[in-house]
């Protein structure tokens, strides 16, 4: 931790305009952009060397992996330029490819339900077929779940095989458990009976202008996205902003008669107090309640701590290269393994493995709180990963030459069916009582954002406190689950809130 010193009893503490509260996409978003106007920020972050929380690049031996994957692009052009004035000239045009992987085949994502059922053969294609003609006859009513909606549109063994697996294993919920809307919003323009009929008329279903197509490439830093916010941490610090490695904001003081924040801040070198006009805060909205004074009330209180989230695990495998796959990342439908997704660092950028002759892959894990797959060893669940890769028939044991893990905790906030009101309870009591308080990104909002959304509400956020006002409502940035990636214009909806799985309604 940097610090100075702490001031001596009797002495003014530090002051800055804006403390910042974590170093991901949306705090530096922020950083920059306030040190670039003049405005004394200082930015707090947890991990002691790196910039970029989840959107941080980490490194074992030279080779560097993210940490899920994060693909920059954006329909918006103030977030594009963003990137393009932080990182001029080291951003690579990358070719995007995603598929699923069942029982030894690759699948297209989103699916094509003809190649899918040309994929698993005429007995398996018989038997998706008749499942979708009796879910045809005899729907299921009323239509509750994820399941109940799915199976209706495909049949019960079609979403058995590309639906229920991995969608339980990022969620940690039974798709009878999560609510149909979250499959509405999701799976859009897909149709088993259009794709048939295409087939045989010899057009494609890729043809047709009900589906949404992918974006075919994207950009990416040569090293990873770490170097985007390695850059933004630098340039904020060349403009004056305080940078403060390895510490925590453990306790923020609201002082509403100055107008002013007093926050604590410890680290392994000691602690420190900070004083602040506004506070941008990436902190767990659950989180809050045992560092904010005034007290949050009872209310606020019981909802942010009943917010909940997914942690994730990384187990990076250093392979010699077979060329088994090309893609990015794939998805693992297969019930048999843990794994949920698997990512080819060298498909990112050839330049984030140092050996030709070897590739590296990142298998990833999604785990509850207190879940006894976390609490493995690193030896244990290199081991696990490495079995899982041949047992896909992706890899061979005797091909995985080193490995190493990264744990994330509180990677993905819970959309559970009361989250929603959660947070909205929390938001307005911030409103109402801490007005230069101003959650941002991911876990600050707890919203489902992708990193250009994070950036968004710092842009938002970082008018706002130049305009001494809500010019803009953070809130409000539409984060569509199609908005990175499909055509045509993204949904808004009244909560501003990205389509996420939400429990069946009692």
């Amino acid at each position: 931790m940097n610090l100075p010193g702490h001031a001596p009893p009797g002495e003014a503490l530090q002051r800055v305009n804006t403390l910042v509260v974590g170093g991901g996409p949306a705090g530096l978003t922020a950083a920059y952009l306030l040190s670039r106007r003049g405005i004394s920020v200082a930015v707090v972050e947890a991990h002691p060397q790196l910039w970029g929380g989840i959107s941080r690049t980490e490194e074992y031996k030279g080779y560097r992996f993210d940490i899920g994957g994060h693909r920059f692009f954006s329909k918006s052009e103030q977030v594009e330029r963003l990137w393009d004035e932080i990182l001029p000239e080291l951003m690579l045009e990358r070719p995007r490819k995603s598929r699923i992987f069942y029982r030894g085949k690759f699948y297209s994502y989103p699916i094509r339900p003809f190649e899918a059922l040309a994929n698993l053969g005429p007995v398996e294609a018989a038997r998706c077929v008749a499942s979708y003609a009796g879910a045809r006859l005899r729907p299921v009513a009323p239509v509750r779940s994820f399941q109940d909606w799915v199976t209706n549109a495909f049949g019960h063994r079609l979403f058995s095989i590309f639906f229920k697996t991995y969608t339980e294993k990022v969620w940690g919920m039974d798709c009878r458990e999560i609510s149909a809307d979250w499959a509405a919003q999701r799976i859009r323009g897909l149709s088993l009976s259009r794709a048939v009929l295409g087939a045989f008329a010899r057009r494609g279903p890729e043809r047709s202008a009900t589906v949404k197509t992918l974006i075919s490439t994207f950009r990416y830093p040569r090293l990873g996205p770490g170097m985007m916010w390695g850059a933004a941490a630098a340039e904020a610090r060349a403009n004056g902003a305080r940078l403060i490695q390895g510490a925590r904001v453990t306790a923020l003081a609201w002082n509403p008669e100055a107008g002013e924040w007093t926050a604590r801040v410890e680290g392994d070198d000691g602690i420190e107090e900070l004083r602040a006009g506004s506070v941008i805060s990436s902190i767990p909205l659950g989180q809050l309640p045992v560092m904010l004074t005034p007290a949050l009330s009872l209310d606020a209180a019981s909802a942010a701590n009943g917010l909940r989230y997914r942690n994730f695990l990384t187990v990076a495998l250093i392979v010699r290269e077979r060329n088994s796959f090309d893609d990015n990342w794939i998805y693992v439908h297969d019930p048999t393994v843990r794994v949920g997704r698997i990512q080819n660092y060298k498909s990112w950028s050839p330049d984030m493995v140092p050996d030709k002759a070897t590739a590296c892959y990142g298998l990833e894990y999604f785990c509850g709180e207190g879940d006894a797959l976390w609490a493995r060893s690193d030896a244990d669940l290199v081991a696990l990963a490495a079995r899982e890769l041949s047992q896909l028939g992706l890899g061979a044991v005797e091909d995985v030459i080193d490995g190493t893990v990264v744990r994330q905790p509180k990677a993905y906030p819970v959309y559970d069916g009361e989250y929603q009101a959660r947070v909205a309870t929390v938001r307005r009591e911030l409103e109402e009582r801490f007005p230069t308080f101003h959650p941002v990104g991911r876990n600050g909002m707890h919203k489902y954002n992708n990193q250009d959304h994070a950036m968004m509400t710092a842009i938002l956020t970082v008018e706002n406190i130049l305009a001494g006002s809500k010019k803009f409502d953070t809130w409000q940035v539409n984060d569509d689950a199609e908005y990175h990636e499909a055509g045509g214009r993204p949904s808004r909806s009244e909560s501003g809130l990205r389509a996420v799985p939400t429990t069946v309604a009692p």
